[in-house]
């Protein structure tokens, strides 16, 4: 759906009267294409004492090809930044033409023992802020507090999540900021969920706290080297080639966008949805190469068919996306409409993958993503069946994660905010515009930004991701 507010303050005149009136001006987001380089530009990396991440910094830098800047403001650390080749330098505020802006700030925190040793990242984060560039990225690293040795180092790797969410409240622009917490031993994980975060993939994704694990990586993974993730080889261009992915709710939409992503990643894509919209998944399917399958999910016989149809050669990636809404305040709805979307939303996932699971259709080293939503997670006027449903989807990742490490499968949710789709379209102007405005980036998601955050936890290198739930909703205020 079209934002004529955020198409109008971006444009020249519009641009010029919001600056007059002082009108909010959401930034027009930078968003991955293909014919655009997803990464360029200078990066200014931080660390506080005895960083453990820098290595793992270096070689990201490497193997995208950027410039590097270590900060000089914490000087003991300096030795290591030159051992792995590492630029060093110091920033002054760039003004707001500046060619000198930076593309991204990424802080190793990981070595933070004590609240007293956090000043590093006031004179980081000082120097350097006013120096990012529009839709730049900010990331900081650490280590997961409940796996710290000690109550003050739990307390101070706990105290970075306020950080990097005032940070993405703060930067505005289309900046984002996230956090990464990095078990030890998990440090050679790291690639691929920080490709993700530094890139216009994740455009919509900010003030997330994701941990990458070093437990049961690689289990059940055939020649899995040691250098991504406890994975076979892959293409970093088409890193989902050779593998198969079965989307629910694929004929349009988010579930279409979904679908669309992980084909253009390599992925051949199963589309399922219901009989009564055989025609848009066919032609959704079409456009991909794909393979369309029309069941009704809530059916009790949908687990054996979806079973029987995929059973040939099996699927690497399971994404529910199916869903429906039937909101009344509960004392309006009735037992019919809690049950169906209760039904739908999650009883038929359960089902689902316990077929496929039990029959071993689901690889071992697979995948498992959820589709929640900010309403599983805040709750929602008017939506008591449905964000029962989608919080109990977060519930069953959790719960899911401890079962199905000892095959390598992980099992993830994302939770969309406001996204524009042909439902948001039909809510009143003042809902709308509320939920639009209601976040740090100003404005509504797209389909695709919940679709490449999927294709991220799809990735076969963030095999030390599970159990997570990842909002995609520009750090909304709701539930935040």
């Amino acid at each position: 759906m079209n934002d004529s507010y955020l198409n109008f303050v971006n444009s020249p005149f519009g641009a010029r009267l919001a600056r007059s009136l002082g009108l909010p001006k959401p930034e027009v987001l930078r968003r991955y294409r293909a014919d655009k380089p997803e990464f360029g530009g200078l990066i200014a990396i931080g660390a506080a004492r005895e960083p453990h991440l820098l290595e793992a910094l270096a070689q990201l830098v490497a193997s995208i090809g950027v410039t590097s800047v270590a900060h000089e403001s914490a000087g003991l650390w300096m030795p290591l930044a030159h051992r792995h080749g590492l630029m060093t330098g110091r920033f002054e505020p760039a003004d707001a033409g500046s060619a000198a802006r930076l593309a991204a700030l990424i802080f190793d925190a990981s070595g933070i023992e004590d609240s007293s040793q956090m000043e590093p990242l006031h004179a980081f984060f000082h120097d350097t802020l006013r120096s990012l560039g529009k839709c730049g990225r900010i990331v900081v690293l650490g280590r997961p507090p409940q796996e710290c040795a000690n109550p003050r180092q739990w307390t101070a790797q706990r105290a970075l999540e306020g950080l990097t969410r005032s940070l993405g409240k703060e930067a505005r622009r289309g900046i984002t900021a996230n956090l990464v917490y990095v078990s030890a031993g998990a440090e050679e994980r790291l690639e691929a969920t920080l490709r993700f975060f530094l890139s216009p993939r994740s455009a919509y994704v900010s003030g997330q706290v994701v941990q990458i694990s070093a437990d049961g990586l690689g289990a059940g993974m055939p020649d899995a080297p040691a250098n991504n993730g406890g994975s076979a080889p892959f293409d970093w261009h088409a890193p989902l080639t050779n593998r198969r992915a079965l989307v629910t709710g694929a004929a349009r939409g988010i579930g279409a966008a979904i679908a669309s992503v992980l084909a253009a990643q390599g992925a051949q894509v199963i589309g399922l949805d219901i009989p009564a919209v055989r025609d848009a998944l066919e032609a959704t399917m079409r456009q991909l190469n794909g393979t369309p399958l029309a069941f009704d999910i809530a059916a009790p016989e949908a687990p054996a068919q979806i079973a029987a149809a995929l059973d040939d050669q099996g699927v690497d990636i399971i994404v529910h996306n199916a869903g429906i809404t039937k909101d009344k305040t509960i004392a309006k709805m009735t037992a019919a409409a809690w049950q169906s979307v209760i039904d739908i939303n999650l009883s038929a996932q359960e089902r689902i993958d316990e077929a496929l699971l039990a029959a071993g259709i689901l690889r071992d080293g697979g995948r498992i993503i959820g589709v929640s939503s900010i309403s599983g997670i805040a709750g929602n006027l008017g939506q008591t069946n449905y964000a029962t449903s989608k919080a109990g989807v977060i519930g069953r990742v959790q719960s899911m994660a401890p079962v199905l490490r000892a095959r390598g499968i992980t099992i993830n949710a994302v939770a969309p905010g406001f996204i524009e789709t042909q439902m948001t379209a039909k809510m009143p102007f003042a809902l709308r515009e509320a939920g639009r405005r209601m976040n740090s980036l100003s404005q509504g998601g797209q389909p695709v930004d919940v679709a490449q955050t999927i294709a991220w936890l799809a990735h076969p290198g963030s095999a030390g991701i599970s159990g997570q739930v990842v909002r995609v909703c520009g750090q909304s205020l709701i539930g935040a």
